[in-house]
């Protein structure tokens, strides 16, 4: 499926997405899980969230950050008050330091209540989406705040776009657990 570009497909999407998300989570040893990431000896893996996110609460955490930066993006601006997506003092250039802040935020997070916060989020960013009409989501111009883009995409990217990115990581982090394994078996 391409990316979604109406209200079924969005809420489809997400809903796959976080189904096969989480049953890569339950496919995980108990030592997967608990073992920290490293993609250190990974050349092609330089982009700075390789090096930030370090176990499966820091994804849990992520995931969670950004429904909450778009649950309440759409809250202020549907109650008048304008706010850009990413919050000051941030901006699309410097999102990465927010990232980091949201993990550093995070660090005493138990793994089990980082679970909970993010399937908590997942389903009311969904009854968000659902509030909408297909024109509202997917339609440009409808919101001003929303500015050239549409509101859809901004649910899509927080949803099953960033699921994609969370299952990429933790198949490249299984796939190390298995190496190390192997090696150690040897």
């Amino acid at each position: 499926m391409g990316r979604p570009a109406s209200k079924s497909d969005l809420l489809t999407a997400a809903a796959v997405n976080f189904e096969k998300l989480n049953q890569l989570i339950s496919s995980l040893t108990e030592t997967e899980q608990a073992a920290p990431f490293d993609f250190s000896n990974d050349e092609k893996k330089k982009e700075r969230h390789w090096r930030r996110d370090k176990n499966l609460r820091d994804i849990y955490i992520h995931l969670y950050e950004w429904h909450q930066l778009l649950l309440r993006w759409t809250a202020a601006n549907e109650n008048g008050d304008p706010k850009p997506f990413i919050p000051r003092p941030y901006t699309w250039k410097t999102y990465g330091d927010m990232n980091t802040g949201f993990w550093k935020k995070h660090q005493d997070t138990p793994l089990e209540e980082a679970r909970e916060l993010f399937f908590k989020s997942h389903k009311e960013v969904l009854q968000l989406a659902e509030s909408y009409s297909n024109e509202e989501l997917f339609s440009k111009g409808v919101y001003k705040w929303v500015g050239t883009s549409t509101l859809g995409s901004y649910f899509v990217s927080t949803t099953s776009s960033h699921y994609d990115w969370a299952m990429k990581k933790l198949k490249a982090h299984k796939k190390n657990c298995k190496s190390l394994a192997a090696v150690s078996d040897n």
